[in-house]
C-alpha cells in the first residue's frame, strides 16, 4: 500500500518526539481520533475520510516505516508505546479516541493499557497481540507476495489485491515495502505475543472489536481472547471481509465505528 495523502484536505505534520521525527497526517474537525495503521503502511483511505467527517483524525506513520533510523531508538514494544504517549503530548492531546488496525491494533491496546485515563474509546480492527497454538498467526516475513491477497482478503481476485503488493518492476516501491515490513517485524517477530495478556486488565476504555469473518491471517477466534479480557467491549463480525474489513466492507465498518465513537 502507498504512504501518500491524496487530498488537499489532509495536511502533513512532522512532529519531533525525542530523537524521532514522526510523520502525522491530519484532517477533519471535532474530537481527536488517533489512527495507528497495520503492516501495510500509512495510507489515507476512504475509511479515514469517513472518520474525518466528524473528528480530527491524526494518522501516524509507524516509526521506521519511512526513511528514518527510528528503530535504533525503539528497541522494543515498551519504547514504542512510550513513543505514542509522548507523541500525544507533543500534539497537545490529553485524551483521545484511538483506532488501530492489525499491528496498529496491538499498539493501540498496549497504549490504552499503559495510559488508561488517556484513551477514552478504543476501536480494534483485526488486532494481533495474542497467540493460540490452535490458530497460529502466519509468519508474515515468510509469506510470498503473491500469496498475500489470499490470506488477507475474502475475495483475493478483487481490485484491492493489486494494492497489496508493490509492482515487481519498481525497485523503489519494493524497497519501501521491505522497510515497512521490517519496521513491524522488529516488534513482533517471531510471534506477536509480547505480553499484552499481562497488561490488558488495565485497559478501561469502552472497546469496539471489528473482525472480518473470512480473516485467514488473524483468525476470528482471537476475538474471544480480547473480549474475555476486556471490561467493556463488543464484537462486530463482518461477513464478506477478511483482514481488511474497513476496505472490503467499508459501509458496514464505517457505520459500526462512527456509531460507536459518537
Amino acid at each position: 500500500m502507498t504512504t501518500t495523502a491524496p487530498s488537499s484536505n489532509v495536511t502533513e505534520r512532522l512532529v519531533q518526539v525525542g530523537q524521532i521525527q514522526a510523520r502525522v497526517l491530519v484532517a477533519g474537525t471535532g474530537d481527536p481520533v488517533l489512527f495507528i495503521h497495520g503492516a501495510g503502511g500509512l495510507w489515507w483511505d476512504p475509511f479515514l475520510d469517513a472518520l474525518a467527517e466528524g473528528h480530527t483524525v491524526y494518522a501516524v506513520e509507524h516509526p521506521g516505516g519511512g526513511k528514518s533510523d527510528a528503530l535504533t531508538h525503539l528497541p522494543g514494544i515498551w519504547e514504542l508505546v512510550l513513543f505514542y504517549d509522548e507523541l500525544l503530548d507533543a500534539l497537545g492531546l490529553d485524551t483521545v479516541q484511538v483506532v488501530g488496525h492489525s499491528f496498529g491494533g496491538m499498539v493501540a491496546a498496549e497504549l490504552a493499557s499503559n495510559s488508561p485515563r488517556r484513551v477514552t474509546k478504543l476501536v480494534l480492527i483485526a488486532p494481533i497481540g495474542f497467540w493460540r497454538d490452535d490458530a497460529p498467526i502466519p509468519d508474515i516475513a515468510g509469506i510470498p507476495p503473491e500469496s498475500l491477497p489470499g490470506l488477507v482478503l475474502a475475495d483475493p481476485e478483487s481490485p484491492l489485491a493489486a494494492m497489496l503488493t508493490p509492482p515487481a518492476d519498481d525497485p523503489q516501491a519494493l524497497f519501501e515495502a521491505a522497510m515497512r515490513m521490517a519496521s513491524v517485524l522488529h516488534f513482533i517477530w517471531p510471534i506477536p505475543d509480547k505480553g499484552l495478556s499481562r497488561r490488558i486488565h488495565r485497559l478501561s476504555a469502552p472497546t469496539l472489536l471489528i473482525w472480518g469473518a473470512q480473516d485467514k491471517l488473524v483468525d476470528p477466534v482471537y476475538a474471544e481472547e480480547f473480549t474475555s479480557r476486556l471490561r467493556d467491549s463488543r464484537l462486530e463480525l463482518v461477513e464478506g471481509a477478511g483482514h481488511l474489513p474497513q476496505l472490503e466492507a467499508p459501509d458496514v465498518v464505517r457505520r459500526h465505528v462512527l456509531d460507536f465513537l459518537s
